[in-house]
Parts: C-alpha cells; sequence; structure tokens
C-alpha cells in the first residue's frame, strides 16, 4: 500500500561514480556504463589502443632512421600495423571460394545436390575441357556409325562434329536415327528427307530451311550430354552438279517451303514422315 502514500514513486538514484565513464564523444560529459553504451565504449578503447600502437610504429620508425644515418645495420621496414589493409586480388580470390562453398554446401544440406539439381551441360567438365579441334575426313567420320562398338558415336551437322554416344539406343545399331551418324546430313535436318538428303550441300535450300538447321545444330550444341568434338572436312562441291532433289514432290513443286523450327522427318523408309523428337 506504499504507492498510496508515495504515489510518485521513489526518486531515482544517482548512478555512483564507479558506474560512470567518459563520454567518448564529449569529454565535458560522463555516461553510464550500461549495456546500451557498451558498444560505443568498446570502439573508443578499440581507437585508443590502435592510436597508442600507431605511436609505438612511429617511435620504432625514428630510432631506425637515426641507425640508419649513423651507418649501423637495421632490419626491414615495418609496415604500421593500424594501417586499413587492402582486400587485393588474394582477398577477393579466398572471398569467391569462400562463397561457392558455402552455396555448394547449402545446395547439398537443402537439396541433396551440391549443384541445386542442375544438371546441364555446364556441370559437366567436358564443357570446361573441349576436345572440339579434332578434324575429320568424311572417310574417317563414316568409321564412328556404330559398326565398331569401341568406337564412339559421331553426328555431324553442317561441319560440326557431336558425340551422342549418350543416346546409343537412339543413334547406334538398331536404333531409329542410326542412319544421322557417321555422317553430315545437314541438308536433311532442314528438309527432312534423310533417305535422300544425307549431306552437307545446302544450295537452293530456303530461308525457312536454312533456320532450320541452324536450330538443329544450337540443339545438339547446347545439349547437356551432346558434346562437340571437332570438325568434318568436306570435298568442294561442284556448282554445276544438280541440286538434290525434294523428297516431297508437292514441296519440290513449291519451293519446298518447311518451317524452320519444324522437327526434321525421318525418311529412313522410303518417304514415309515420322517426326523427330526434340529429346534427340
Amino acid at each position: 500500500m506504499s504507492w498510496i502514500w508515495n504515489p510518485d514513486g521513489d526518486a531515482p538514484k544517482p548512478p555512483t561514480e564507479d558506474n560512470m565513464t567518459q563520454d567518448p564523444s564529449d569529454p565535458t560529459r560522463k555516461v553510464t556504463k550500461k549495456a546500451a553504451n557498451q558498444p560505443f565504449l568498446a570502439h573508443k578503447q578499440y581507437k585508443e589502443k590502435q592510436e597508442q600502437e600507431h605511436l609505438a610504429w612511429l617511435e620504432r620508425n625514428r630510432e631506425r632512421e637515426e641507425k640508419l644515418a649513423r651507418g649501423e645495420e637495421v632490419g626491414p621496414a615495418e609496415e604500421d600495423p593500424t594501417a586499413e589493409q587492402e582486400v587485393g586480388f588474394l582477398g577477393l580470390l579466398k572471398f569467391i571460394v569462400y562463397l561457392i562453398l558455402i552455396i555448394v554446401i547449402a545446395g547439398k544440406f537443402f537439396t541433396g545436390s551440391f549443384l541445386w539439381e542442375y544438371d546441364g551441360k555446364w556441370a559437366r567438365l567436358k564443357t570446361y575441357w573441349p576436345q572440339n579441334g579434332r578434324l575429320f575426313s568424311e572417310t574417317y567420320l563414316a568409321t564412328f556409325d556404330g559398326r565398331d562398338p569401341a568406337k564412339p558415336l559421331y553426328l555431324a551437322i553442317d561441319g560440326d562434329v557431336f558425340d551422342v554416344s549418350s543416346s546409343s539406343r537412339t543413334y547406334g545399331p538398331g536404333g531409329p536415327y542410326h542412319h544421322m551418324v557417321g555422317v553430315d546430313a545437314a541438308r536433311s535436318f532442314g528438309t527432312g528427307c534423310f533417305a535422300t538428303h544425307r549431306t552437307h550441300d545446302l544450295r537452293g535450300l530456303t530461308d525457312d530451311e536454312l533456320r532450320g538447321v541452324q536450330h538443329w545444330k544450337k540443339f545438339f550444341a547446347e545439349h547437356k550430354t551432346y558434346y562437340k568434338v571437332g570438325k568434318v572436312l568436306h570435298h568442294p562441291i561442284d556448282p554445276t552438279s544438280p541440286i538434290p532433289k525434294h523428297c516431297d514432290a508437292k514441296k519440290e513443286q513449291k519451293g519446298h517451303p518447311t518451317t524452320g523450327n519444324s522437327n526434321p522427318m525421318s525418311h529412313s523408309k522410303g518417304n514415309s514422315e515420322v517426326p523427330i523428337r526434340e529429346e534427340l
């Protein structure tokens, strides 16, 4: 019931002298050592220690200069221990390495995969160490058609050769697209005539058909399991030789227009048209 006789409460007790210290920002006043002031007080102590170390370094440098003036032997110059250190190249490199390690470990923790379940071509070593400087003759390229089980499966399109061994059921002997390996059949990727256009000759193709060839060339180049191994050297095409006829008579009469990004058509049996799937 003491609050009835003293509604204003007890007067706050003044802080004791032991609980006071000089204000870091104003030497003319003092502040308490309460928890809220501790960060500022700690910073003050740090600055004072830095200043003392700097003064000691200056004194050592002065003594060193005097010894040099007297011709005495001295050690190497000492760097200022209080000078701010620049990050530099090595510091930046360390930061990047640590950041990558944190991201990789976090991926393993959250997804069970160090690469956060990414399975694209950039996760494969062959992307960074490509063996794409090899040159093939047409005859040598033909030996990579799956007849020799010890050799990989190579497919060429518009001069570039790609290893498609990861899809051996598709491109290997007995596979639906076995006729596409061991040869540069670039023309067939634009026209869809895989039975008759197994050639790199692109003369006479429409703009849409040429775009179709580039579409499939990009498809193989960016595929996550196929990779480029080199280029094929072709014999020059005789400009007076006849241009291969289209397998579809109607398209031949109309200039055989096709959709540039449409799937090339399989003609392994006559002129039957079976679309090639994008997951080649």
